[in-house]
């Protein structure tokens, strides 16, 4: 894919039907984003985001906010406080998976992070039951129709660039039970080829069975011009048997969100957030469409209605705890 060309083609014919910006309640001097996508349990809908001072760095908490009316949210009070990064939930085998990034310091500064992993059918009581590989963000679940979990990888590294082009790679691997899952079966997942081009990195951010048996993936493709970070929102879908790749495309970018403030890095080194749109998952609609979450900035978190992005390879399974 030429990421500027359709890019500029996605933009050029885009009409939001309808694009907000989350609220939330209860964290007053905090920005929350990054979100996981809204679910419910016991009859009420969640979220998951991340807690983080606009002014600061790799010192966020996960939250877990209620549902008070459309694009509304309450800090729910006495829930566990997580300490990671950009929260993602998955639904597989009767339970529910909370993960995240959790960021390891060392004097104050980075040295290394981790993807972290909770489980349980209660959602007062997710248990910490494995870790991901040594810096490796964007590792994702998915239950798939023959009852396994497919796991999708995130490695990014210098040996990737000059092996692939693109800084990045997704991988996919399959395991029986969550008791599998461990930091080797995802580090050793093998590759999905042809994704990105040179220059580029992207991930999985949330994945969907669908009921043909394939998988529906929305995630973010990045890129660097002119000093400046871009973040996508794409999607595609992937035969879990043959590991081939359909239909991906651009679904949103941060043209698709309301306007809004962005995040200023105090390091010189790392660039500004103003063309970030890093997805969180979608919702589908009574109407056929479906909503659009995305972090936006790294420091709101918005929606906006597009189009169904898997019409014509099969609906979204339904998941979750009821």
């Amino acid at each position: 894919m030429d990421v500027l060309k359709e890019r500029a083609a996605f933009e050029a014919n885009l009409q939001p039907a309808e694009r907000a910006v989350l609220t939330f309640t209860g964290v007053d001097g905090f920005d929350v984003y990054n979100c996981s996508i809204p679910f419910t349990w016991k009859g009420r809908r969640y979220i998951f985001g991340r807690v983080e001072r606009r002014s600061e760095w790799m010192r966020s908490w996960v939250r877990l906010f209620a549902e008070t009316g459309r694009d509304t949210y309450a800090l729910v009070p006495g829930s566990m406080i997580y300490q990671l990064e950009d929260p993602f939930v998955s639904f597989v085998q009767g339970e529910m998976v909370l993960g995240g990034t959790h960021v390891r310091l060392k004097q104050g500064k980075l040295d290394t992070y981790y993807g972290y992993f909770y489980r349980g059918t209660d959602l007062n009581d997710l248990r910490y039951f494995t870790t991901g590989p040594d810096r490796m963000k964007d590792i994702r679940l998915v239950g798939l129709a023959d009852g396994r979990i497919g796991v999708f990888s995130r490695p990014k590294n210098d040996e990737i660039a000059k092996k692939h082009g693109s800084s990045a790679m997704i991988g996919f691997a399959v395991i029986d039970r969550l008791e599998d899952l461990t930091a080797e079966v995802v580090e050793h997942a093998p590759y999905i080829e042809g994704l990105f081009e040179e220059g580029e990195w992207g991930g999985c951010n949330q994945a969907y069975l669908l009921d043909s048996g394939l998988i529906g993936v929305v995630g973010h493709l990045s890129y660097s011009r002119d000093g400046i970070a871009s973040y996508l929102n794409m999607s595609f879908v992937l035969d879990p048997a043959t590991r081939r790749v359909q239909d991906f495309k651009i679904i949103g970018t941060r043209r698709s969100f309301p306007d809004g403030p962005a995040k200023q890095p105090a390091d010189p080194k790392r660039r500004p957030l103003v063309d970030c749109a890093f997805t969180s998952g979608i919702e589908l609609r009574p109407d056929g469409m479906a909503d659009l979450y995305s972090g936006i900035g790294d420091c709101q978190e918005g929606r906006t209605v597009i189009p169904y992005p898997f019409a014509g390879f099969g609906k979204i399974a339904e998941q979750g705890l009821r």
